[in-house]
């Protein structure tokens, strides 16, 4: 430990890792800051809930600073009672701002539109949601499902029964992908994770998503998209054939999606948070 000498520690804000109080202490015996960066606090109920709600205050205050996933996640924290003006807001960002610029798309309604979802195919993606709302739609899309996983072979039996025009393109990556953004007129991920979701964006889609840990909010908003409820089939029917129904909307809401990525979520603008932070607490 002689030779480990950090300026700053930033740790994950998480009270089950019982190491971090030790860590954080370490870092002030020597003068140094520690900043703790996590998705939030949700409302803690139940037995003995404020004495909780306490130790978990007690935790927090241990960090000098707090940068949340969210707007959301920091609001969770100010409500427990850490300090506001200790707090910053990184949106979780998984990729820089986009290289190439908006695509433009015809700005006609498409005879066939294309619906995409780009992920692993596992349960929780609830890929099998998105077969049967496809399959029941009057104006049926073009689905284009991009991924593998252990799901894969149920999905594609599922799609033989319920829509069989559905099409499994196997995983793809990188610049591979580029040509399935490019055709897509709309990105849905209708169960949980999805760090396409970001990707699809920078190719000016608007995007249908389940809600989740609330980083969602930040990034799927009414001006660029939608969110659900999970795991219901009859909300993601009835949010498609909204979506599919306008598509000068979908142009204007790719635009916008666009835009978000180019210009507030990045891990450019995530950087940026955490210098801030940083610099913040020079003077400790």
């Amino acid at each position: 430990m002689s030779t480990f000498n950090p300026d700053a520690l930033i740790a994950e804000a998480n009270p089950r890792y019982l190491s971090t109080p030790q860590a954080v202490e370490w870092m002030h015996q020597r003068g140094r800051p520690a900043i703790g960066w996590g998705l939030g606090s949700p409302p803690i109920s139940g037995t003995f809930a404020s004495i909780r709600r306490k130790r978990k205050l007690v935790f927090l205050k241990k960090f000098d600073a707090l940068i949340a996933y969210s707007g959301g996640g920091a609001q969770e924290y100010a409500n427990l009672g850490f300090p506001a003006d200790r707090l910053f807001v990184a949106t979780n960002a998984v990729g820089p701002a986009p290289a190439q610029p908006l695509p433009a798309r015809p700005a006609g309604s498409p005879d066939h539109p294309m619906v995409l979802f780009v992920g692993r195919l596992q349960q929780r993606k609830r890929v099998d949601l998105l077969l049967k709302a496809c399959a029941v739609m009057e104006q049926q899309p073009r689905l284009v499902i991009v991924g593998d996983g252990p799901e894969r072979m149920n999905l594609e039996a599922l799609a033989k029964k319920e829509f069989p025009t559905a099409e499994f393109i196997g995983p793809k990556r990188g610049a591979e992908l580029k040509p399935y953004f490019m055709q897509a007129d709309l990105f849905v991920l209708p169960g949980t994770g999805g760090l396409a979701v970001q990707e699809a964006m920078s190719y000016g889609l608007p995007v249908i998503v389940a809600r989740g840990d609330g980083t969602q909010a930040d990034l799927v908003r009414e001006a660029n998209g939608w969110q659900v409820p999970p795991d219901s089939l009859p909300d993601l029917i009835h949010t498609l054939q909204q979506a599919l129904s306008d598509a000068g909307r979908l142009r204007r809401m790719g635009a916008e999606s666009y835009r978000i990525v180019a210009e507030e979520i990045n891990i450019e603008k995530m950087v940026d948070v955490f210098v801030a932070a940083l610099n913040s607490l020079k003077k400790l």
